[in-house]
C-alpha cells in the first residue's frame, strides 16, 4: 500500500466533469484506490457519486491510497492527472 497526498489544483475543484475523469483513470488498475480528505471522508476514486460525495474544492489536500499489484503505476498515473488539472 502506497500513499501521497496532493492538493486539488483545478479551479472547480471535484465535480462531475472532473470526478469523471479521475474515475476512468483509477478505473484503468487492478488496484484499490482511495482517497481521504479532512481527515475522515474516505472516497472510492473509481466511484462518481463516492467522489462527489466528498465535496472536494479547488486548493483542498487530499492523500490517495493506491493498495494492490499495480500500485506504483496507479499512483503515478492519479497524480499526474490530478497534477493535469482532470481535464480542465
Amino acid at each position: 500500500m502506497i500513499q501521497k497526498k496532493i492538493t486539488i489544483k483545478n479551479p472547480t475543484g471535484l465535480h462531475l466533469r472532473p470526478a469523471g475523469v479521475l474515475c476512468r483513470e483509477a478505473m484503468k488498475f487492478k488496484s484499490s484506490i482511495t482517497f481521504k480528505f479532512k481527515g475522515n471522508t474516505v472516497a472510492n476514486a473509481k466511484s462518481v457519486l463516492s467522489v462527489l460525495g466528498a465535496c472536494v474544492k479547488s486548493g483542498d489536500e487530499v492523500e490517495f491510497c493506491c493498495e494492490g499489484v499495480d500500485e506504483d503505476e496507479a499512483m503515478e498515473a492519479i497524480i499526474k492527472a490530478v497534477n493535469d488539472g482532470l481535464g480542465e
